[in-house]
């Protein structure tokens, strides 16, 4: 029984059924159960996360246009193509791209998804918490990244299509920099990868959530953006920093607000000590 007369924030990122891409493993069922598969006409192209009954997070890039025909949101599902008696489906009312959101530059790649209709939480549908405005992300800190994307560059997940996980730690702003070019990664983005790569996430992960683990609760880091390949040596995957947007998510949705909550990174920053041609000197 969940109570949703407050904020989320009491129910958010605590899977009943979570004792716990490329490089990764299947998922168990229920494991992440914020995890969404975007579908038009059926056939998946991005992923998203839910954050409260009524409202999904995704990223600007999975949508060209902002008409939802044919779109749904299919949450609750372990695989693709298999048997799945806990997936429930809603169509889109609104699709809201962020109003800064460059395709060129991938900046400000975030989207909100309103639902048709509330869903009801059980152990398989509920929602994320959202890395509050104050968070902070050490480099080296662990993530989990989620999708039902391709399993290497141009190698797509074999059937059944079951749900991926893969466990990726953050990469510091100032070594992302120094890896994709000083500039390329603004302070709108959050970085995470293998320096020996091997393990990301690919192609039909989009739109998907970073997560990290708190006292108990998996809040919601990043949204898969962009990377130069898939799993590359040195070329972590890039994501939009979900706590930059604090104030626009609460801005768009009035009632019944996602739980957002402060992740806190204990010891020190090995960023800080990281340069290269053309990275500003702390």
């Amino acid at each position: 029984y969940f109570c949703t007369h407050y904020s989320d924030i009491w129910v958010c990122g605590q899977p009943k059924l979570n004792t716990r891409i490329v490089g990764g493993q299947a998922a168990r069922a229920g494991s992440w159960p914020w995890q969404v598969s975007l579908q038009r006409f059926g056939s998946h192209f991005c992923g998203g996360s839910l954050i409260n009954s009524q409202w999904v997070l995704t990223a600007a890039h999975c949508f060209q246009t902002s008409t939802p025909t044919g779109l749904t949101v299919n949450l609750g599902r372990q695989s693709l193509r298999g048997s799945n008696p806990n997936a429930v489906s809603r169509t889109v009312t609104q699709i809201i791209k962020h109003p800064n959101y460059n395709s060129g530059t991938n900046d400000n790649n975030i989207c909100l998804l309103r639902l048709s209709s509330p869903v009801t939480f059980n152990n398989y549908i509920s929602p994320v918490c959202l890395a509050a405005s104050d968070s902070i992300f050490y480099s080296g800190v662990n993530s989990w990244v989620t999708g039902w994307g391709n399993i290497g560059s141009g190698v797509p997940l074999p059937p059944p299509q079951n749900l991926m996980e893969v466990e990726v730690p953050v990469v510091g702003n100032r070594q992302c920099n120094c890896n994709y070019g000083v500039g390329r990664i603004t302070d709108n983005m959050i970085c995470a990868g293998l320096s020996a790569g091997g393990k990301d996430s690919c192609q039909g992960d989009s739109g998907g959530p970073m997560v990290s683990k708190q006292i108990g609760r998996w809040i919601q880091a990043g949204i898969v953006s962009f990377r130069e390949g898939c799993a590359r040596p040195n070329l972590p995957g890039v994501y939009t920093r979900v706590s930059k947007y604090q104030t626009w998510i609460t801005s768009q949705i009035s009632s019944n607000r996602p739980g957002f909550m402060t992740f806190k990174s204990t010891g020190t920053n090995s960023d800080l000590s990281v340069t290269c041609t053309g990275l500003k000197k702390l």
